[in-house]
């Protein structure tokens, strides 16, 4: 009998956790611990995608991220859907891309209907490369430079203005490019709304000391900038972001009121704002303790908050966008890892040593974040040992988690540690001259190479050595 467990982890009675939903229509792949196609199959194997984890690994190598695609879809179309659904006026979702950005995931989430939200010239020309129309590509950053931003105009994506120097950059580029056949350069403004929420400060981005967007006490004078150079900068939209991996609802309720009231001063300055971008910031489920809302049970509040303040004070209602990153992409990815050294200390903890570490996760040193891990070749074994699972770097803080429940290891096992699709192969570096890692899509027993390993000639490619030297 093969058994299907798409939410859980193993626990000390050799069996799965049951889901927080056992109906999976209604689960939101953002609320569960492993992709929507995980299964155990009759080897006793973790399978996402119909393929074998283990198999996978003898075929593409470890560490390898294994990208689920229907669990990708499914984000994505619950995303657009719920938008449709629960607001009267015009909707667009971003997937904000520095989540992972690469061809296949542009392209992917492309097809769904999403547009992209990129936050560098690299993500931007990626997004371009992978067939995304620009009039979907909205471009980040806070300090963009100038070339990124020539590349951005020229390429006719929405450059989202972050600040004053940046703002002045565009009336510069504007007016060197002007002519009767110019068009005028499609911005939108990021406002930094003093909203704070419960998150990590590192991801935390709505509160009034942030590197991020215009200071909203200078709103008029903001306003009036804009309108002195209509003809060379075409502003339809505002901005506004509060953080990441957020599993409250009311502070992005509280961003949807606040964003209509800067809409009606901007219009009543002249402007003609058209668009609304609430960026994104909706968490995943990483540990079995986090609960985050639902895809939908996020979206139906900030609509019917649009909604209803637009109809308190008779506006038509805007454009609506979001950026989800994390909450499209962070569950529908695991890393397969191969075991390999182990050491005991006794009465304080043992170690059990993978094949990579901070390199392709760098999110445990770097944030504290908490992971979840199952050894795929032993999914129906009983749980026996507490383990610390570290990485090979040569850093004593190159630990992916600390006190996993795991079968008994061994050498040779492969270890999977879930929900690595945001900020892994993102923030992914070559410490200590590693490769950095391959990652394949899986969909219906088919796996596909997205990314390929990278190798030792990789690594020295951008090298130069002066003659003198060699």
């Amino acid at each position: 009998m093969v058994s299907t467990h798409p939410t859980g982890v193993q626990d000390s009675g050799n069996k799965y956790l049951p889901p927080k939903n056992t109906d999976n229509k209604n689960l939101s792949p953002n609320q569960q611990l492993l992709p929507l196609t995980a299964r155990t199959n009759n080897s006793g194997h973790l399978e996402i995608g119909g393929c074998d984890v283990v198999t996978l690994v003898q075929q593409f190598g470890s560490p390898l991220y294994i990208l689920d695609e229907e669990s990708l879809r499914t984000a994505c179309r619950q995303y657009r859907d719920s938008f449709q659904n629960y607001y009267k006026g015009e909707s667009q979702v971003l997937y904000a891309s520095k989540a992972w950005n690469c061809l296949a995931v542009c392209a992917i989430v492309a097809s769904e209907g999403l547009g992209i939200d990129v936050a560098s010239g690299g993500e931007l020309y990626t997004a371009l490369t992978a067939g995304v129309t620009p009039d979907k590509i909205y471009f980040h950053s806070n300090n963009k430079s100038r070339e990124e931003l020539i590349y951005a105009s020229e390429s006719g994506c929405t450059i989202v203005v972050d600040n004053w120097y940046e703002l002045s950059l565009l009336v510069e580029l504007g007016k060197n490019n002007s002519s009767e056949s110019s068009v005028p350069i499609r911005i939108m403004l990021r406002l930094t709304p003093g909203i704070d929420c419960h998150t990590h400060e590192y991801i935390r981005t709505g509160q009034l000391d942030s590197k991020f967007g215009f200071d909203p006490n200078h709103l008029d004078e903001l306003f009036e900038e804009i309108n002195k150079h209509k003809s060379i900068l075409n502003c339809v939209g505002l901005h506004a972001h509060i953080g990441s991996q957020i599993f409250e609802r009311q502070p992005h309720r509280d961003l949807a009121q606040l964003m209509v009231k800067w809409l009606q001063n901007a219009n009543s300055k002249g402007l003609n704002i058209t668009e609304l971008n609430l960026g994104g910031g909706l968490g995943i489920t990483y540990i079995e303790s986090d609960d985050p809302p639902s895809i939908e049970e996020w979206v139906k509040p900030i609509c019917e908050a649009i909604e209803e303040t637009c109809n308190t004070q008779n506006l038509p209602l805007p454009k609506l966008l979001c950026e989800p990153g994390r909450s499209l992409i962070g569950t529908t990815c695991v890393t397969a890892y191969t075991v390999g050294s182990s050491k005991k200390i006794p009465g304080i903890r043992t170690y059990i040593a993978v094949d990579g570490g901070m390199s392709d996760n760098p999110r445990p040193i770097t944030y504290q974040s908490v992971y979840r891990a199952v050894i795929a070749n032993k999914m129906s074994a009983p749980i026996t040992e507490t383990v610390t699972i570290a990485g090979k770097h040569c850093e004593s803080g190159d630990v992916l988690i600390k006190d996993a429940t795991l079968p008994t290891t061994e050498p040779g096992d492969i270890l999977v540690v879930m929900g690595t699709g945001a900020y892994n192969y993102s923030m992914a570096s070559n410490y200590n001259r590693l490769p950095r890692s391959a990652a394949v899509l899986v969909e219906l027993g088919e796996a596909n190479l997205i990314l390929r390993r990278e190798t030792y000639q990789d690594l020295v490619r951008q090298d130069c050595l002066p003659e003198k030297l060699s």
